[in-house]
């Protein structure tokens, strides 16, 4: 996993590499020049040679690390331009003697009184404001930002896009948008936010010249997943494995007109690596299930000898891993089989969809369940629990998955561009992989039955961590040929034996 670092922790971070003695001019140095190297890869085909280069700065020390950029184009023989929004005389410290090594080396700094042109230019280096910026944009530099973001795929942001909360990802008034972004040191979680996928473009995290490690001494407020974490907790099958010691995953799921969303869930389980799959739904839905998957066995719910309650409760006993929700309805039956589940089941239960909105307003209900569970919300069924609005939730979509993992005592994974899997202990982990191609109807049942899968033998957080990488993986698998548009749900789940074997799994 790589650490990725709030607001405070990126500036205790540079605190302790300054108080190590790596004086922050260093930094600043190794920083601009490590930047220069993405930048001249990325956008100036490898060479900056006669390329024109508009750099903007700031005051602060973003402007610095862009005063840094500008002498080493410079020295590469670049044709670069800088322009300065802000008084000069306001420049910070490290800002200001690395604005006078680029004079000295005879560059000019325009003073901007309007946004520049950028008709002739190769690329465009957005050096505004970096992470500490917490206020909107107004004026001059809302109007610059707004003017290189017409530019996007020759925008190069340093450490974060101008305008991107560098601690929620929201966006402060206006943002640049970027082709690409240097980052300095760790990802930050603004960067790792649906908004920091649309407005950094590829990220890059780039070297300041101290060791990894010291890291350790300031702690980070997440984790962002990678393929060797989800190697590490998906064990090896051995010869003697048989269905049931794979894992039965039971499925409460479906309704008259709904059976695909069990279905897609029956599928993602599968693919995954259930042995066994059962749905138990009502009995009025169970003809269309039964004719459309071989391999899912089917049980019903509604007998008539027996009360809802118990049968529910009977039908999960033997399971190793649940799966509620989908497409199975909200009304007094439905909330009773739930109930029936969360307190007659002592395994791990994985709650989506209209098992989610059954606890609408009433998160809290769900802290007092027997079963371990793991809930799977979208923004819009996050703030139906939290009674809050879906532009709340994304205003800062860290704050609100630990909240309703807090309340609930539950795993939650907050989904969306980065999904984020966050624990009752405090635990917050953010998938790197996927794509837009997963914007299709049925994807949350596919990720719902891949988690329950690994809920069979892995513990709450840990499933939910290699369910979200695995369906994101298989959606960038799928898209690997430049594929965006047409992914089908089912297509998620088929593609999950190819990126579990890369796995080595």
């Amino acid at each position: 996993m790589k650490p990725v670092l709030s607001r405070d922790q990126i500036r205790a971070f540079d605190r302790a590499a300054i108080e190590r003695a790596v004086p922050s001019l260093v930094l600043m140095e190794n920083a601009g020049r490590n930047a220069t190297d993405v930048l001249e890869r990325e956008l100036l085909a490898s060479s900056a040679r006669a390329k024109r280069v508009l750099v903007v700065c700031g005051t602060g020390n973003n402007g610095g690390d862009g005063f840094v950029i500008a002498r080493q184009l410079l020295v590469r023989g670049a044709r670069v331009q800088v322009a300065l929004v802000g008084d000069r005389s306001k420049l910070s410290a490290d800002a200001k003697t690395n604005a006078s090594a680029w004079s000295g080396l005879g560059g000019t700094i325009e003073t901007l009184t309007a946004p520049p042109s950028l008709d002739e230019t190769d690329a465009v280096v957005d050096a505004l404001f970096g992470t500490g910026l917490d206020r909107p944009l107004e004026g001059l530099a809302r109007d610059v930002v707004e003017k290189i973001s017409t530019v996007r795929e020759r925008v190069f942001a340093v450490d974060i896009p101008s305008g991107l909360d560098a601690q929620t990802g929201a966006i402060l008034g206006a943002a640049v948008h970027a082709s690409h972004t240097a980052t300095f040191a760790h990802y930050k979680l603004g960067l790792l936010t649906p908004s920091g996928a649309t407005y950094a473009g590829k990220i890059h995290v780039v070297d300041i010249g101290v060791p990894a490690s010291l890291v350790d001494h300031v702690g980070h407020d997440a984790a962002l997943l990678e393929p060797s974490d989800i190697a590490r907790l998906i064990a090896p099958r051995t010869p003697d494995t048989h269905k049931f010691r794979a894992g039965h995953v039971g499925i409460l799921a479906g309704s008259p007109g709904k059976t695909g969303a069990a279905l897609l869930v029956a599928r993602g389980a599968l693919r995954a690596g259930a042995g066994a799959v059962t749905v138990a739904t009502w009995r009025d839905a169970l003809p269309s299930l039964q004719a459309r998957q071989l391999e899912v066995m089917t049980a019903s719910l509604d007998e008539l000898d027996k009360p809802l309650i118990e049968v529910a409760a009977s039908f999960a006993s033997a399971k190793r891993a649940i799966v509620a929700g989908p497409g199975f309805g909200t009304d007094e039956r439905a909330a009773t089989a739930i109930r029936a589940l969360l307190v007659g089941y002592d395994g791990n239960v994985v709650l989506d969809a209209d098992a989610l909105t059954l606890y609408a307003a009433r998160p809290a209900e769900l802290a007092s369940a027997r079963a371990k569970l793991i809930l799977t919300p979208h923004a819009g069924e996050a703030a139906r629990l939290l009674a809050t609005t879906s532009d709340a939730i994304e205003s800062d979509r860290f704050t609100a998955a630990r909240t309703l993992s807090s309340k609930t005592r539950a795993v939650v994974v907050l989904k969306g561009a980065h999904t984020i899997i966050a624990s009752p202990d405090g635990r917050l982990a953010i998938c790197g992989a996927g794509n837009p191609s997963l914007a299709t109807a049925g994807a949350g049942d596919v990720l719902a039955g891949i988690i329950g899968a690994n809920a069979c033998n892995l513990q709450p957080f840990d499933a939910a961590c290699a369910g979200v990488h695995l369906h994101a993986a298989a959606s960038d698998r799928w898209a690997g040929t430049g594929r965006h548009r047409g992914l089908l749900a089912s297509e998620i789940a088929d593609q999950l034996p190819d990126v579990l074997a890369a796995l080595g799994r």
